[in-house]
């Protein structure tokens, strides 16, 4: 009995170095992008998530996500997308509408000093106070109580209030000119509060102390955002174009992120924690991680941006919006898509691809092929459903040898080599051609396929041979391939404008790349040299 013919194993290349990493296709994933003029021209000056850490009460469950614009509040519900509900009683511009974690109630200030607390089902005015007597920029409810809120205002202090009261609970006097930005710090009961101010330093507040702060970190320039980490003992805060981290245990920076051009306005946690977010004033969103705060991602935005936020959703607070606001009044809405949206949506690139690159035809012929197995593998399951014993059918259909596997096998050499390089082919490409080429290396056929062409058939040769000459995975074969096409037809090039002006292309290819190789070379030594000296 005849052994079964085994095809050619096709070969494996080493993969090289992706051109996209996998932080970059996780933040390529935010798509569906939604984009939402304001309806009054105005800047999105806040975008504002509620704090993902719930209380013992266990509410937590809020669909909800605030955007300020001009004199108005709008709610966008977290899982739809959907306006909400819009929030329009003020006397000047909002600053900062905050949405509490259970999303029944929202607090906004404005340019008047006013802080209002509304009522989301109804818009009802609950509380109104009118304690600051300058803008209030920044309002933030606590994560640790339902009740308590904070407040920084354009009079240089920040507040803390309590809803059932009518006064401010504790008041932080410091700061010698605008305080723009604060927050709560995670994991304290306390209440502490961190700010940032145009006098250009970082506050840490304690309530149980309210005379002075407890720690003040200075800066070069004005602040413009505060963030802390959830670890509780680092805060990060943009200054013009540099971000500081700021170690709280240590009392000093940590380290200086310098890598936007213009003011950071915005920064934002993501992928619990880790992750930093920022956008600036040149239209940047750039995505750190936050151990050695390298970027990792990035986009660029066609406006100048005010304010970024991950929204998150779901049980571990997955990633969910990339929501971005600009100076032009836009608010750009980003979703990661999951699951079988994921899945729909990949369908839907192919086929799009498929469309523009004239192969819809074998695009259909692969889908339907697809659902015709997937479809006979469910009858498949159906059958013998509850017996003792099922039988599986392992009869499998042969796998057809491809012809220049054929024509190898039966000493064809030249005939198997033309094959593969037919464009035509159903099996052809430059992997099939490197396995060709490696199995008649092995054999010591290389030069036998080679000899006695004519210009017609040397030509996809030595085409084959200039296209992947300076690929570094391709090299060896081409080089032996060019070596014995020299040595076969070079006093023939004389006579052939084409094989000659194919050689000269080589030629011109080859030095080139050489030339590559010894720049690289060079400049690997100059950098060796400089981190050395720099040790």
């Amino acid at each position: 009995m005849a052994a079964e013919v085994a095809p050619l194993s096709q070969l494996k290349l080493p993969s090289g170095p992706s051109p996209i990493t996998a932080e970059q296709r996780y933040w390529k994933s935010f798509k569906n992008q939604l984009v939402l003029p304001s309806p009054t021209q105005y800047p999105i000056t806040h975008i504002t998530v509620p704090a993902a850490n719930p209380s013992a009460d266990g509410a937590s469950n809020n669909d909800y996500f605030a955007v300020t614009t001009g004199t108005r509040v709008q709610i966008y519900s977290i899982r739809t997308r959907k306006l909400v509900k819009t929030i329009t009683r003020f006397g000047d511009i909002a600053r900062s509408g905050d949405v509490r974690r259970d999303g029944r109630i929202v607090v906004a200030g404005d340019d008047t000093g006013k802080i209002q607390v509304f009522d989301v089902g109804s818009r009802a005015i609950l509380k109104t106070w009118t304690q600051h007597k300058q803008p209030v920029w920044n309002t933030r409810f606590s994560p640790a109580d339902l009740t308590t809120l904070m407040s920084t205002s354009d009079d240089k202090t920040v507040r803390l209030w309590d809803l059932p009261s009518q006064e401010s609970t504790s008041t932080f006097v410091g700061h010698n000119d605008y305080v723009r930005s604060g927050c709560f710090m995670p994991g304290t009961m306390s209440n502490m509060l961190v700010s940032g101010s145009y006098d250009s330093t970082v506050k840490l507040w304690d309530p149980r102390t309210p005379g002075t702060a407890v720690m003040t970190f200075k800066h070069a320039a004005p602040i413009e955002d505060v963030l802390p980490l959830p670890s509780g003992t680092t805060v990060l805060a943009s200054s013009e174009n540099q971000i500081s981290v700021l170690d709280l245990v240590a009392a000093k920076p940590q380290h200086v992120i310098s890598n936007h051009q213009k003011t950071v306005t915005s920064l934002s946690l993501a992928s619990n924690g880790r992750r930093l977010v920022s956008g600036g004033l040149d239209g940047h969103v750039k995505i750190f991680e936050t151990t050695g705060w390298n970027v990792v991602a990035g986009a660029k935005y066609p406006s100048p941006i005010l304010a970024v936020r991950v929204v998150t959703a779901g049980a571990n607070g997955d990633d969910r919006h990339l929501a971005v606001g600009m100076q032009s009044g836009v608010l750009s809405l980003r979703t990661r898509l999951t699951g079988p949206e994921a899945a729909r949506e990949r369908d839907r690139d192919r086929e799009m691809d498929a469309l523009l690159a004239g192969t819809i035809d074998a695009h259909d012929k692969t889908k339907n092929k697809r659902k015709r197995r997937q479809g006979a593998a469910k009858r498949l399951d159906m059958v013998g459903e509850g017996a003792d014993v099922v039988i599986a059918n392992d009869l499998a259909r042969p796998k057809r040898e491809a012809p220049w596997m054929r024509d190898l096998r039966h000493g064809r050499f030249a005939s198997a080599l033309d094959r593969v390089l037919d464009p035509a082919a159903k099996d052809h490409s430059p992997l099939a051609v490197l396995t060709l080429l490696t199995a008649l290396r092995h054999r010591s056929a290389l030069r036998e396929a080679l000899a006695g062409r004519d210009e017609a058939t040397v030509r996809p040769v030595l085409k084959w041979v200039q296209q992947h000459i300076i690929d570094t995975r391709y090299v060896a074969a081409c080089a032996d391939v060019a070596m014995h096409l020299l040595d076969l037809y070079a006093e023939f090039a004389a006579a052939s404008a084409e094989l000659q002006a194919g050689f000269k292309i080589l030629h011109r290819r080859v030095r080139v790349e050489a030339e590559r190789a010894q720049t690289a070379l060079e400049t690997g030594g100059m950098l060796g040299s400089l981190m050395a000296a720099a040790e």
